[in-house]
């Protein structure tokens, strides 16, 4: 399958030689030492200017990847310093999730704006003249902008014939929807953990990788080598991330291969949740009990909603999300069952280690982290039995995975099970659009709504742990919609819904 670049390759291998270590391994630390000398095993660098930098940095994943924070620049801390820890068959995490790796980040210029060479020093001297600070000159027989004077206006990008001014914004911090990125003293991105929501777009902005989550494939595989039964709760985006021909059929194969006892579809838990949501809205809303209803499938969306926007936390809807809800039929039928979330995004990793509702989720690992795991094992997905799967999941359900397919089915169960109900819909992808929305909601502009908001540009099949393009995604996710047996849930799911919020 064709990467999506050098950035996830690296992850990639990374990710693969944790696995092996944790499925093969007898000495951990020794053999954990060993992956930034096979990361880059030659003599000469292939990404950075020596072999030394280029360890570092993998040496820093590694400790990311077990669960780890990054080591200290200023104090000498050994790259296992503290495995013992992570070295278990439970989930373990340091905070915070995303961390900037300072080894990697290449020192962005931030918001600055300068003269390239196509500058043809012309005689309108537009630039010059549009600059309300003077900051502008001819230096060597072009336009040269004095940064002690710009105050970023842009003007004179606009004014130029030529297009001969760049503006140079971080990639990260361009891509970061709550502004949580600055510049710390040395000129590299520092993450602010206040105004994070954890949605990863940062990690998937930066061309040099040096933006990171933490993983637990390592304390997975220990779970699943201890025996435990260790099930897998597949999101609905994960059609289509391992190649057109590897069928749900040929997936499980491959996850019982890795050690899983069964494969379940969150899609399910989807379905449970759109069925709640619409009779939520059509009870709550519709009857002005509430202004308006917020969707809670997205994790970073409902973490905006309480930063931000805290006077409307209480429109988020409390029902549950597709992944707790699969997670808690799940145990329901197999209660020594341990659930591992697959799916798209690095926020469930928060939202499955939340105390205030418990999520019965043990792991969670992205379609990125899985493929690591494939690796590990030497697994050809498309050469694999096909075996029979019960996925029962309708399209509404599926549906979830695309931008504004949550509030799309929502519509259409209110349509089918609530006739003659007006229905009101805006949705939202992206932090910025989000927060414009909620801006909206505050000031009482969107009453009556059902509003949908999605952390990631294009919904889940955009996460940061997906595979293939979201374009692809979508289309794929889209097609297994239209294959779905059935479009809707059935209205008799409202009583599973609150039998499974009332789980302890």
């Amino acid at each position: 399958m064709k990467s999506q670049s050098v950035v996830t390759d690296l992850r990639r291998k990374v990710f693969t030689a944790i696995a092996r270590v944790a499925y093969e391994s007898e000495d951990v630390s020794s053999d954990l030492e060993e992956i930034p000398f096979l990361i880059t095993p030659d003599e000469v660098p292939k990404y950075r200017e020596n072999i030394y930098r280029e360890r570092q940095i993998a040496s820093e994943r590694v400790r990311l990847a077990m669960g780890l924070s990054l080591r200290p620049a200023n104090k000498p801390v050994h790259i296992t310093a503290g495995v013992d820890k992570s070295t278990i068959a439970e989930k373990y995490y340091e905070p915070p999730l995303m961390q900037v790796i300072p080894s990697a980040c290449d020192k962005c210029p931030d918001n600055e704006y300068y003269v390239s060479d196509q500058c043809r020093n012309c005689v309108a001297h537009s630039c010059i003249k549009s600059c309300p600070k003077g900051a502008i000159s001819i230096v060597d027989g072009r336009s040269f902008i004095d940064q002690s004077k710009c105050i970023k206006c842009g003007r004179c990008k606009s004014s130029c014939p030529y297009d001969a001014i760049a503006h140079h914004i971080r990639p990260c911090a361009s891509a970061c929807g709550v502004k949580a990125i600055s510049t710390d003293e040395y000129g590299r991105a520092h993450i602010d953990n206040e105004k994070c929501v954890a949605c990863g777009q940062c990690m998937s902005a930066c061309p040099f990788g040096a933006i990171a989550d933490k993983s637990q494939i390592f304390q997975l595989i220990q779970a699943i080598k201890k025996g435990d039964e260790i099930v897998a709760a597949v999101a609905p985006a994960i059609i289509g991330q391992f190649g057109a021909k590897v069928t749900a059929g040929k997936l499980k194969s491959a996850l019982l291969a890795l050690g899983f006892k069964d494969v379940y579809e969150v899609a399910v838990g989807a379905d449970v949740g759109c069925i709640a949501e619409a009779h939520h809205y059509v009870n709550e809303v519709t009857t002005g009990k509430l202004p308006f209803l917020f969707t809670s499938c997205c994790p970073a969306w409902a973490v905006l909603v309480k930063k931000y926007f805290p006077d409307l936390a209480s429109e988020v809807s409390e029902e549950l999300t597709p992944m707790v809800a699969t997670a808690r039929s799940i145990k329901v039928n197999r209660p020594n069952a341990r659930v591992v979330f697959i799916g798209p995004c690095a926020a469930k990793k928060l939202e499955a280690s939340r105390t205030t509702v418990r999520s019965h989720v043990d792991f969670v690992i992205t379609f990125e982290e899985l493929a690591g795991m494939f690796d590990a094992k030497g697994l050809k997905l498309e050469e694999l039995e096909e075996l029979p799967v019960n996925f029962k999941a309708t399209g509404a359900g599926r549906g979830y995975a695309c931008a504004g397919g949550v509030a799309n089915a929502i519509e259409k169960c209110i349509n089918e099970y609530y006739p003659n109900t007006e229905v009101k819909i805006q949705h939202a992808e992206g932090l910025a659009d989000c927060r414009k929305v909620l801006t909206l909601a505050k000031a009482g502009k969107l009453n009556g709504y059902m509003i949908e908001g999605m952390g990631c540009p294009g919904g889940c099949v955009a996460g940061v742990g997906t595979i293939i393009p979201p374009e692809r995604a979508k289309a794929a996710v889209e097609q297994i919609v239209k294959e779905s047996q059935e479009a809707l849930p059935p209205k008799e799911m409202e009583d599973l819904a609150e039998k499974l919020s009332k789980m302890n």
